[in-house]
């Protein structure tokens, strides 16, 4: 991996409205990630949005959103309806986090200003924020999702070479859940004949299982136009003989043959189907915190 290089820029505004997602609004305190994972969704968004390259324009030039906390905060004096979801363009938890503390800043934030908030992160370095995410989680619905899409360690050094060790993960996972805090595993993208063999599945479930996850959800991988030649040059390199199959099963477009996804959807539910995922019951309806802070405000 090349060296990744740091810039330190300052944003006007830190919530991004979303449409046609599972949430309302989302939260990147950076843009790029040093995590480095081949298959990122996030490469055909820094192309789409950003006219960046889909390789080192993504990974090793990252940008540092040095004000966003305090944006947040301005923000979330104005209510906003729907709930928040952290890292669905970054890895809130990246090794950068350490230095600036710039998500951790903002779960401060939010726990004065509280909206249902999800993060999604491939960083062990979340157990930092314990405590933080405690109170968070004592005034709103919260969940950490660990991004594990394998539990091969040969595998993922090289579709995710930047990351922490799966194992690593779940330890991480294993602490969040003995603080109370709901914890789930989401094993995506998985990578047709990389990592989607019923074997894989079953070692990546009966892990997520045994460090006290309270989900285990899939998705086949996903291979937007803007990536699709960095994408294939990859499996040249470090899967060749994958690139056929690829080929005859994307057809060049960004999602595999529903055939396929029907017998994965199948494979998935079979592997869950031996595993114990306790998933946290939805909040009995309360007072909104928010009301409460805004009371406060206005006295």
């Amino acid at each position: 991996m090349s060296e990744v290089r740091y810039r330190e820029v300052e944003v006007k505004g830190a919530l991004n409205e979303v449409r046609g997602m599972p949430f309302e609004w989302s939260l990147n305190p950076f843009l790029g990630c040093a995590h480095a994972c081949h298959y990122c969704f996030s490469r055909a968004y820094h192309a789409r949005y950003r006219e960046k390259n889909v390789g080192s324009d993504f990974d090793s030039n990252v940008e540092v959103r040095v004000n966003i906390a305090d944006i947040l905060r301005k923000e979330l004096r104005r209510p906003r309806e729907g709930s928040l979801a952290i890292g669905t363009a970054t890895d809130p938890y990246q090794p950068i986090e350490g230095k600036f503390q710039l998500t951790r800043r903002c779960l401060e934030a939010l726990v004065d200003f509280p909206m249902r908030t999800s993060i999604v992160t491939k960083g062990p370095l979340v157990v930092r924020d314990i405590d933080v995410l405690k109170k968070l989680d004592e005034k709103t619905d919260l969940t950490v999702y660990f991004s594990v899409p394998c539990v091969d360690e040969e595998i993922v050094r090289k579709t995710d070479p930047g990351t922490a060790p799966p194992r690593q993960r779940l330890r991480a996972l294993r602490m969040l859940r003995d603080a109370g805090i709901d914890a789930a595993v989401l094993c995506m993208p998985v990578l047709p004949g990389i990592s989607d063999s019923e074997e894989s599945l079953d070692a990546a479930a009966r892990a997520a299982s045994e460090a006290g996850a309270t989900a285990f959800r899939h998705r086949p991988l996903k291979i937007d136009v803007e990536i699709q030649q960095y994408y294939y040059d990859f499996l040249a390199t470090e899967f060749p003989a994958m690139v056929p199959r690829y080929a005859a099963l994307y057809g060049g477009t960004a999602h595999p043959a529903k055939e396929y996804e029907r017998r994965l959807e199948e494979r998935v539910r079979r592997v869950r189907a031996r595993y114990e995922f306790r998933e946290r019951p939805a909040r009995v309806p309360r007072a909104s915190e928010r009301e409460t802070v805004q009371l406060q405000l206005a006295i």
